[in-house]
């Protein structure tokens, strides 16, 4: 089955590692988001992306959620002692993914292609694609002003209340990114932050239009359990930006969107209020713990699809 997963943060990564284990099943490719890009010392980083490549890859450090295991941070003390800034922490194996996105994008290649060359270099048989190959950065509007999204996420440790996201750039969705759509057998929406990781795709122009014109079953998971975020500001944003921080909030904001959604068994009572959002509302254990739980519920999520 053609299977193409919109992810960003954590939760979507864990569920397209889940998709990963199921490889004899499932052809994924996985839409990252983009929005989390950053220049630091000069070099590209792009973090989503960067935890897909490393997760499906084998190389993710489990404990941190983020770099490479084992890494060391030689060069990240030189650069500290040098003056550069210290708030972003970069391991050495991870700089290196960054000076090589650096160096072939300085060269005319595109980020679709550099990070498909990383995935084949990774021994990755899943498909990983930047839902952009133009510039299209997350900008956060705080009291306090409008700040990029690492600057809030990293530096300021997420305190500031949110009280709007837009976007700097005029970017359009990669043709890749829009033919995974259209091409798919089955379109998922991970478990990942509405707002910050799947806003950003879906605010390209077009990549809503390909969603509701495609022809394939189409899921969305919720990542908000027992009305709070496992991991991240999922839940502080829905919050300050108005809506309900809850599975319900983050349904109505995927109406219209998605044929069915998914809830955690401890949200279950909100089942029918979302189903009369005019979607199915499906329940099952979504909590990602090990790689049991992510291979389990990628096979429910197939199951609810009709996959075999």
């Amino acid at each position: 089955m053609k299977l193409t997963l919109l992810a960003g943060g954590t939760g979507g990564t864990k569920l397209a590692h889940g998709f990963a284990i199921l490889a004899e099943r499932v052809e994924l490719t996985v839409i990252a988001n983009v929005g989390d890009d950053m220049e630091l010392h000069g070099l590209h980083v792009s973090p989503d992306v960067d935890a897909l490549l490393y997760t499906l890859g084998g190389l993710i450090d489990t404990e941190r959620g983020w770099g490479v295991r084992g890494d060391t941070f030689t060069a990240h003390a030189m650069l500290e002692r040098f003056g550069a800034p210290a708030w972003f922490t970069v391991g050495d194996a991870d700089l290196a993914t960054h000076v090589e996105r650096t160096k072939r994008l300085r060269g005319g290649d595109r980020l679709t292609d550099v990070t498909a060359a990383m995935a084949a270099a990774l021994g990755i048989r899943a498909r990983i694609l930047p839902a952009t190959d133009e510039r299209h950065r997350t900008l956060i509007e705080t009291d306090e002003g409008v700040i990029d999204f690492q600057d809030y996420f990293v530096r300021l440790g997420q305190r500031p209340e949110v009280r709007g996201v837009r976007f700097d750039g005029d970017a359009r969705a990669s043709a890749e990114a829009l033919e995974a759509i259209r091409d798919a057998e089955l379109i998922v929406i991970g478990p990942s932050n509405p707002i910050v990781s799947i806003g950003p795709i879906l605010e390209l122009p077009g990549m809503r239009d390909a969603l509701i014109a495609a022809g394939a079953p189409k899921l969305a998971v919720s990542p908000i359990i027992g009305g709070r975020a496992l991991k991240g500001p999922a839940d502080r944003m829905l919050a300050s930006l108005g809506h309900e921080s809850s599975s319900l909030g983050v349904a109505r904001l995927y109406a219209g969107l998605v044929d069915r959604f998914v809830l955690d068994t401890a949200d279950a009572p909100l089942a029918p209020a979302i189903g009369e959002l005019g979607m199915a509302a499906d329940v099952l254990p979504s909590v990602m713990r090990t790689d049991a739980d992510r291979a389990a519920l990628a096979a429910g999520l197939l199951a609810l699809a009709g996959a075999t």
